[in-house]
C-alpha cells in the first residue's frame, strides 16, 4: 500500500526504538505518523537482544528512563493487545571484590534518590535465591525485585501495535534512499519498496514524503542513513556474542545475574541459561552498508567468547556439564562513550535515537518517552544532556576517532569507573597554543571534547608528556600523574595517607581519593594567597551579530543584557518550563555584537539552542586562545607588562595590551579572587603564557589546573551546570533568582511566575554571583555594581516560594568527600542526593550540595552517605569563603 504524500513525522527504523518514538508520539496526539522498515520490523539488531532490564545505572537519568521502561513494559499487554513477554523475575548484581563492593555502595545510595526498590544482600543471601550461584566468593549483592526481562521483538511489536492502535501507519519493506533538506531544514523523506535490483526493475515502486520532523532510528545503520541529509550519527557497529545451553532444570522465576567482575551477564532460557558477556578486544563489523540484509548474524567466535563461558562456569558450575545449543553473534550500535545517541541534528526537524549500545532495549520505553516530548514540548522531562548527539564537537565525524573511542567503550563496559579517571583512546586531539608548555611543567591531563586540559601538576615539574609523542598511553601525560592508590583505600591505615606539608587535608578516603594529587592543594593555597595561571582556552566561544541580535538574545536568554558596550552579564537559556538549559556570560562588544562563553562540551549544544530562537551563530572557539588570571596579586602581575588602564569594573570587558600582545580582558572570576579571564587570538597564544608566565612568577604565582578550581568554586559556592542545575532545576530554586530579569520576557518567563517563584534570598551583595557548567568553565558572576539585575526577591510572599532549594552542606568528617549522586537524609527519610562536592582546602572543609526542603535553614543537621557510610552534615549557608565577595569587587590594596 502506497503511503500518503506527507506526514506529520516519520519515523526511519522499525526496531525497538522507532517504534518506542512513534508510540509515544501518538501517545502524545501525533498521529499523523508513518513508520518506515526497509525489511520487517525488528529485523535489524533489535530481534537478537539478550532481552535483559536492569534498572540501576551509573546515571541518575539512564536510571529514570529504565525504571520507566520497567513500568510501562508489564502494561503493554493491556494498553496494546500484544504481549512483550515480560517475566519480572527481579535481578542480581555480583560484587566480588572490594572495588567493587564500594561501586554497587554508591549505586544503592543513588537508587535510594531515584526510589528504585533494591536491597545490598550477602552472597550467601545470594545462593539461597539462586541456588546454582558459586557464591563463596561474592562480597555483597544488589538484589532489585523490579528488573526482568523480556523477548526482544515481541516488545518492538507490542509497541508497533499500540502505535497503529493510535493511528500511526507503519510500513516495511520500504527503503529510505534519500532525504531533502531546504533552509538547514528536513522537508521530506525518498522512498522506494519493491524487489528490484540495484540496475533498477519496474517492480520498485518510488515516492516522497513532506515532513517537517524525520526521526532517524535505524540502529547501526543510522549514521548511513544520517549522511543522505549531510550529519554524522556517530553510532559504531560491534559484534557481541552471547548463548544458550540446553535445557537443563532451570526454573522460569530464576533472576537475572550481572557479574561485572567476571565481565558476564546470565539468565534463564527456556530451562536453561543465556550467558553474554564483554571482551577486551572486539571487533567492528566493517562495513558500508550496515543491515542491508535482514536479521544478520556473524559465524560463531568461541575462541573470542572461551574467556566468558569459563567466567559462566566459575560463577553457575552446572554449566561445565551442559552443551550450547545456539549461537548469536550479531552486531549492537555502540557510539564514542557508551552512550545513547538522543536529539536534533544539526538540519533542524531531523532526529536521532540511535546508540542503544546492548542496554538500548531495556531504556527504550524511556528513550520513546523523551524523545517525544522533546519533539512535542520542545523539552524532555529528563536531563538528556549526557545522550544528546550535540555533545560531540565536529571531530565525531572522523571514523578512526568515533572507532577507537568506541572499542574503548565496549572493552571496559563493565569497568568500574572512577570519578576523575581519564581515558587515553584517541588523544590527544585538541590543544591549547601553551599544551608544550604544560608538558614541561609537568601537567597531568584530562581530556573535555577532544580537548587536552590540565587538571593539575605534578610537584617538582615531572614531565607528563615527552617530546615527540610516540610512547605509551601511560607516558604521554594521559593518565592523571597522581600518586599510585591502593586497591582499597578503606583498608589502609589512617597514617600512610599522604598528607601535604603545613596542611590539615590528607588524601580522602574511599573514591575521592583514587584520582588525586597534593599539587591541587598547593595550587589552591597559591591562588588564594598570591596568584595563579590557568589555561582556559577550551571554553566554547560563540558570537551572535547583526541588527537583530540584542532582541534575539534578549528573548532567549533571563537576564538582562540591555546593558552598555564593554558590560559582561551572567545568564541562563531556560526551556519552557523554567529550567535551566544552559549557563553562560554574554559580553557586549558592540552595539550588535556579542561573545558568548559557556562550557568546553556544550559549544554545540548552546549554539543549537540559540538557533532554534532564531538567532545566526558562530562558533569562534579555535579563533581564541584564553588564560584566567586570579589572585590578590593579579593586578601587580599583569599591570607589570600592560600599560594599559586595569582598574575598570567587575563584570566589565576592556581591549589592552599585554606585552606585544593584543587581549581582551574581561574581569570575571570562577574562583572567588580578583582577576582577569584574558583572550588574544589563538596564534598569540604562546606568547601570552609565556609573558605571563615569566611576569608572576616573581609575585607567587603558579599555573594551576581545573582541579583547584572545582575546589575554589565549591567555597565560593558556584554552581555548576549539569550538576548543581540543569534542564529539571529553575534559577530560584538554585538560588540564582538574582540573575534573572524581571523588566522583561523571554522564554521561561511564563513558568516562572507561574509556578517557581523564588524564597527570600541573601541579600544580593551576599549571593554567589556565579555558575559554571560541570566541565569546570569558569562563568562569571552578577552585575558589576553588585546588585540584582532586576531588584531584590526578598518581596516574595512565603507561599510563592520555590518547594525546594540548593544548600550548602559541610561534612563532620572532613576525610569523607562527596562526588556528586550520594544520598541525603534528614531525620532518617530519604531527602534528596548530592548535587556536587569537595573538599575546600581554604576553609579545610569537606562541602556538599543538595537540593532541600524550603524550611531547611542553617544548622539542620543531615546525614550523607559516602560508600555506604552514613556521615554527619551541617546545613551551611554558602558561601563559606568571602561571603562579601570583597575580594571578587574590589581592587587589590
Amino acid at each position: 500500500m502506497k503511503l500518503p504524500s506527507s506526514a506529520r513525522a516519520v519515523v526511519i527504523g522499525g526496531g525497538v526504538a522507532g517504534c518506542s518514538v512513534a508510540y509515544h508520539l501518538a501517545r502524545l496526539g501525533w498521529t499523523e505518523v508513518i513508520l518506515v522498515e526497509q525489511h520487517e520490523l525488528t529485523e535489524g539488531t533489535t530481534w537478537h537482544s539478550a532481552g535483559f532490564v536492569g534498572q540501576l545505572r551509573s546515571t541518575v537519568t539512564q536510571t529514570k528512563m529504565i525504571m520507566y521502561s520497567a513500568g510501562l513494559y508489564p502494561e503493554l499487554a493491556e494498553l496494546t493487545g500484544l504481549d512483550p513477554g515480560w517475566h519480572g523475575v527481579g535481578g542480581l548484581r555480583l560484587a566480588t571484590t572490594p572495588e567493587r563492593v564500594e561501586e554497587s555502595l554508591r549505586l544503592a545510595g543513588a537508587g535510594e534518590t531515584y526510589g528504585l526498590g533494591l536491597e545490598v544482600i550477602s552472597g550467601a543471601e545470594a545462593k539461597e535465591m539462586l541456588p546454582l550461584l558459586r557464591a563463596d566468593d561474592v562480597r555483597a549483592a544488589l538484589w532489585l525485585p523490579g528488573d526482568g526481562w523480556l523477548d526482544p521483538a515481541l516488545l518492538a511489536r507490542a509497541l508497533a501495535a499500540g502505535a497503529q492502535k493510535l493511528g500511526v501507519r507503519i510500513h516495511t519493506g520500504t527503503r529510505v534512499t534519500g532525504l531533502d533538506v531546504a533552509g538547514g531544514a528536513i522537508t521530506g523523506v525518498r522512498l522506494a519498496s519493491g524487489t528490484g535490483g540495484s540496475g533498477g526493475s519496474d517492480d520498485v515502486e518510488e515516492w516522497s514524503v513532506l515532513a517537517e520532523t524525520v526521526i532517524v532510528a535505524a540502529g547501526a545503520a543510522s549514521r548511513r542513513v544520517g549522511r543522505l541529509a549531510g550529519v554524522d550519527i556517530p553510532v559504531v557497529p560491534i559484534k557481541h556474542q552471547y548463548v544458550v545451553t540446553e535445557s537443563f532444570g532451570v526454573p522460569s522465576s530464576m533472576p537475572t545475574v550481572r557479574d561485572p567482575d567476571n565481565i558476564v551477564y546470565f539468565r534463564e532460557e527456556n530451562a536453561g541459561i543465556l550467558v553474554g558477556g564483554y571482551i577486551r578486544n572486539p571487533e567492528i563489523w566493517d562495513t558500508t552498508a550496515p543491515l542491508e540484509e535482514s536479521r544478520t548474524l556473524f559465524p560463531p567466535d568461541m575462541p573470542k567468547f572461551q574467556e566468558s563461558w569459563e567466567s559462566a562456569v566459575r560463577r553457575v558450575p552446572a554449566l561445565a556439564r551442559t552443551e550450547i545449543t545456539k549461537v548469536v553473534h550479531g552486531p549492537e550500535a555502540f557510539t564514542p562513550d557508551g552512550e545513547f545517541l538522543l536529539g536534533e541534528t544539526p538540519v533542524r526537524g531531523l532526529w536521532a535515537a540511535a546508540g542503544f549500545c546492548v542496554h538500548g532495549l531495556a531504556a527504550a520505553g524511556g528513550v520513546g518517552k523523551v524523545m517525544a516530548e522533546w519533539i512535542v514540548d520542545g523539552s524532555p522531562e529528563y536531563d538528556v544532556f549526557g545522550m544528546d548527539l550535540r555533545r560531540f564537537g565536529t571531530h565525531a565525524r572522523s571514523a578512526s576517532w568515533t572507532r577507537a573511542k568506541a572499542l574503548d567503550s565496549y572493552s571496559k563496559y563493565y569497568d568500574i569507573v572512577y570519578p576523575g579517571e581519564e581515558r587515553t583512546a584517541a588523544r590527544p586531539l585538541r590543544r591549547s597554543p601553551a599544551w608544550v608548555r604544560h608538558v614541561e611543567l609537568g601537567a597531568a591531563f584530562g581530556e573535555k571534547s577532544g580537548w587536552e586540559r590540565v587538571n593539575w601538576y605534578e610537584p617538582g615539574g615531572r614531565p607528563a608528556v615527552e617530546s615527540g609523542g610516540d610512547l605509551p598511553a601511560d607516558d604521554r601525560g594521559l593518565r592523571p600523574a597522581g600518586h599510585d592508590v591502593p586497591p582499597d583505600v578503606r583498608d589502609v591505615p589512617s597514617d600512610v595517607h599522604d598528607v601535604p606539608p603545613g596542611g590539615r587535608s590528607p588524601r580522602p578516603d574511599g573514591w575521592a581519593g583514587r584520582v588525586w594529587s597534593p599539587a591541587v592543594r598547593e595550587e589552591c593555597l597559591a591562588t588564594r594567597d598570591a596568584a595563579g595561571l590557568f589555561d582556559q582556552t577550551s571554553f566554547s566561544k560563540l558570537e551572535v551579530s547583526g541588527p537583530g541580535a540584542l532582541e534575539g538574545l534578549q528573548r532567549a536568554c533571563a537576564g538582562q543584557l540591555d546593558r552598555p558596550v564593554g558590560s559582561i552579564v551572567y545568564t541562563q537559556l531556560l526551556n519552557g518550563r523554567g529550567g535551566i538549559e544552559a549557563d553562560l556570560t554574554v559580553t557586549r562588544l558592540a552595539d550588535d555584537r556579542f561573545r558568548l562563553v559557556t562550557g568546553t562540551a556544550f559549544g554545540v549544544h548552546d549554539a543549537a539552542w540559540l538557533r532554534g530562537q532564531g538567532l545566526d551563530v558562530r562558533d569562534v572557539t579555535s579563533a581564541h586562545a584564553c588564560y584566567c588570571l586570579w589572585g590578590p596579586r593579579a593586578l601587580d602581575i599583569l599591570g607589570s607588562v600592560s600599560g594599559d588602564d586595569l582598574t575598570f569594573g567587575y563584570m566589565r570587558a576592556r581591549e589592552i595590551s599585554v606585552g606585544n600582545v593584543p587581549v581582551l580582558a574581561q574581569r570575571v572570576t570562577f574562583v572567588g579572587e580578583f582577576g582577569w579571564e584574558l583572550y588574544c587570538p589563538s596564534e598569540y597564544g604562546l606568547t601570552l603564557w609565556d609573558t605571563l608566565m615569566e611576569a608572576g612568577t616573581p609575585y607567587g604565582m603558579r599555573p594551576a589546573g581545573y582541579r583547584a578550581i572545582d575546589s575554589m568554586r565549591l567555597e565560593k559556592g558556584y554552581r555548576v551546570w549539569g550538576m548543581d542545575i540543569t534542564p529539571e532545576t529553575t534559577p530560584h530554586e538554585a538560588g540564582l533568582g538574582f540573575a534573572v530579569a524581571r523588566d522583561k520576557d523571554f522564554l521561561g518567563r511564563a513558568a516562572l511566575d507561574a509556578a517557581d517563584r523564588p524564597a527570600a534570598d541573601r541579600s544580593a551583595d551576599d549571593r554567589p554571583a556565579v555558575s559554571r557548567p560541570a566541565d569546570d568553565r569558569p562563568a562569571d558572576g552578577g552585575p558589576a555594581d553588585g546588585r540584582s539585575a532586576s531588584g531584590s526577591a526578598d518581596d516574595r510572599s512565603a507561599d510563592e516560594r520555590p518547594a525546594r532549594r540548593l544548600f550548602c552542606l559541610v561534612l563532620d568528617d572532613p576525610r569523607q568527600v562527596c562526588l556528586g549522586g550520594e544520598p541525603v537524609r534528614a531525620g532518617g527519610l530519604p531527602a534528596s542526593r548530592v548535587t556536587s562536592g569537595g573538599y575546600g582546602h581554604r576553609v579545610d572543609l569537606s562541602i556538599a550540595y543538595a537540593y532541600l526542603p524550603e524550611g531547611t535553614t542553617p544548622g539542620d543537621r543531615v546525614e550523607v552517605g559516602v560508600t555506604g557510610t552514613w556521615v554527619g552534615a551541617s546545613v551551611t549557608a554558602d558561601p563559606l569563603y568571602d561571603p562579601s565577595s570583597e575580594r571578587v569587587r574590589r581592587l587589590p590594596s
